[in-house]
């Protein structure tokens, strides 16, 4: 795993494509027991160098119920965006993930992990690559029906502060959905 991780951290695969550079950023663990698998680092995070640092974190942490020193110890927690490096400004926000990354190193990584036994899939980057054919036509329908990809796999939406707009109009989430994750993470950790 060590060798792993260093390889993926030295990774400049797409630089020529990243504004600020590469900055693989991945925090993992052989006896990781969640994986968390969202989108890429935003601009914070590439600034410094420590996963879901900034509020989109924030709120991950507060669905999840757990405080910043369970969240960050690689035993409990494996983190593994989709693209390793921030992949630069778009329109309407962040590019999306570079589409490199999850081929080359996700399976590599996965395999060196037999601890885990749940996979958070945040966002619709994640949700399309792992579920493939069993996602719903759009985020929200796979979020409804996320009791259908358990115990494998959660789905969530991304919890950045720019979907506060899909909070508002999907509270059923919050009420719903929120509890339960809170719930099955305590129980995997405990």
């Amino acid at each position: 795993m060590d060798t792993l991780v260093k390889d993926i951290r030295k990774c400049d695969l797409c630089s020529p494509y990243l504004e600020l550079g590469p900055r693989p950023i991945v925090s993992v663990n052989t006896n990781s027991k969640i994986v968390v698998i969202g989108q890429a680092p935003g601009t914070v995070v590439h600034r410094t160098g420590i996963p879901w640092d900034d509020k989109s974190g924030n709120n991950l942490r507060e669905w999840m119920g757990v405080d910043n020193d369970t969240f960050y110890e690689p035993e409990n927690f494996a983190i593994i965006p989709m693209g390793f490096c921030y992949p630069g400004k778009g329109k309407s926000g962040d590019l999306p993930p570079r589409k490199e990354c999850a081929p080359k190193w996700h399976n590599a990584l996965l395999h060196l992990m037999p601890e885990v036994q749940l996979t958070l899939l945040i966002g619709k980057y994640a949700q399309d690559y792992y579920l493939k054919k069993s996602v719903r036509k759009n985020l929200t329908e796979t979020v409804k029906n996320y009791k259908n990809y358990l115990p494998q796999y959660f789905v969530l939406p991304h919890p950045s502060p720019r979907n506060n707009i899909w909070m508002k109009k999907n509270e059923w989430f919050k009420a719903e959905i929120v509890p339960e994750l809170k719930q099955v993470v305590k129980d995997i950790l405990n």
